[in-house]
Formats: structure tokens, C-alpha cells, sequence
């Protein structure tokens, strides 16, 4: 039977949390033939405290990690890193909205909704906004990320803690998930730090546990389902 392709989106509000959330599952996206594209919300600028030589080593990382993915399209917000409760939430709705117009998404990922950084909660806020089905009908599924060193460090309160019920195996592209965060080399550390190499084999080892169905699993990125539409 002809497997439709997917349209697969996924908002990024900094520079690296498209591979600590989602980064083996794009992997297995594009291996299955799907589209993937990457909406990155925010960057970093000089007015903003930033030496040139920081932005141009991220603008060069941001291209290795793209070229990599081979993403259909990478759309880039240029909103300011930590400054996102500043802007008029109509004013990034609107941003949002014509890229979800113009790609017609069917999957879309997006930042837990109660993850530590003030940008990611503003991001998740923003783009849902953007996902009534009478506005965006494409979509047929939604679900948020878990990125290290916001996602669990989110308040252990029972209606804003990341408790997963979606598990993907990502086992045959744990490696070149690795191989792309390595690339963003600031934001990686040694433990106890969380993002570091360690820490995201561990979590992937204990998501893959969970996940279970014989030995041949090992990794695992695990989601939480907001909304899916059964065609």
C-alpha cells in the first residue's frame, strides 16, 4: 500500500533543540521519504551582548547541521534569544501562521508547553495558536518535545510535567544524532551537565526501556500527544 508522504515541521526556539528533541526522529522522517523542515525561532545579535565572531560560528554551525538534514526548507524568525516575552504575541502568530499556510504541515513538533526558558513557553504558545483544523486542515498530528535542560526542569506539578506517551525508536540514527549536536559545540558540556553526550545517551537508553518490543530496541525520543486526526 502507498505510504502518503508526510509533511513534517518542527519549531526550534533556539539553535539546537531541533536535535536534543527531535533530532533522530527528523532523521527517521526523511529515511521514510517524508519532508522535513525546520522553523528556527530565534538568533542571536551584537545589540544583544553577541561578539561577531559567536554569530558567525553559529551561522557556520546552523549550515553544517542544516546540510546534514537536508531539510525541504529552514525558515528563520530572527527573533532575540531570551527576549521573546517582549514582542507582541499577534506580531509572531502572524509569523508562524504564513509558514504553516505556505508548507500546509500534516506533523508538527513543538516545545513542551511548560519547559523552563520563558522562550520555549512563549514559542509553544504562539504556535498553537496556529493549529485550529477549520484554519490549518493538513495538520493531523501534534506533539511536544523533550528537550534536556529545559523540559525536566519544568515544575513536578501534575498538569505541567512532561509525562510521555509517544515513543519512537530512533536506534539506527542515535549516531548521526550525536554527530549533529556535537556541532553546536558551546551548548554542549561534561557531566553533571545535561547537555552533554552522556546525559543524551541516557535519556535516549531510558525513553528506548520504556518503549520496550524486544532487544533490538536501544534509543528512543519520547513525545507527548496533544492532537492527532486518524484518516
Amino acid at each position: 500500500m502507498f505510504k502518503k508522504r508526510k509533511k513534517v515541521v518542527v519549531l526550534a526556539t533556539h539553535p539546537d533543540d531541533e536535535t536534543l528533541g527531535v533530532g533522530g526522529t527528523l532523521l527517521k522522517h526523511k529515511f521514510l521519504g517524508d519532508e522535513i523542515y525546520c522553523i528556527f525561532c530565534t538568533s542571536i545579535f551584537e545589540e544583544n551582548g553577541f561578539k561577531i565572531e559567536q554569530i558567525k560560528q553559529r551561522e557556520k554551525e546552523l549550515d553544517e547541521v542544516c546540510r546534514i538534514y537536508d531539510f525541504k526548507e529552514v525558515f528563520f524568525l530572527n527573533l532575540k534569544t531570551t527576549k521573546l516575552d517582549t514582542y507582541d504575541k499577534s506580531y509572531m502568530i502572524n509569523l508562524i501562521s504564513d509558514i504553516f499556510t505556505k508548507i500546509q504541515p500534516n506533523i508538527i513538533y513543538l516545545p513542551f508547553a511548560y519547559d523552563v526558558h520563558s522562550d520555549h513557553r512563549v514559542i509553544f504558545e504562539t504556535a498553537y495558536s496556529c493549529t485550529k483544523s477549520f484554519r490549518y486542515p493538513s495538520i493531523e498530528r501534534i506533539l511536544m518535545m523533550e528537550t534536556l535542560s529545559e523540559t525536566e526542569f519544568a515544575p513536578s506539578l501534575s498538569n505541567q510535567f512532561f509525562i510521555p506517551n509517544v515513543f519512537i525508536d530512533i536506534s539506527d540514527f542515535f549516531e548521526k544524532k550525536c554527530e549533529i549536536i556535537k556541532i553546536y559545540k558551546s551548548e554542549l558540556g561534561n557531566l553533571p551537565f545535561p547537555r552533554s553526550i552522556e546525559n543524551i545517551k541516557s535519556l535516549a537508553i531510558l525513553r528506548g526501556c520504556t518503549l520496550g518490543g524486544g532487544y533490538d530496541t536501544i534509543y528512543a525520543e519520547s513525545f507527548m500527544l496533544l492532537k492527532e486526526r486518524i484518516l
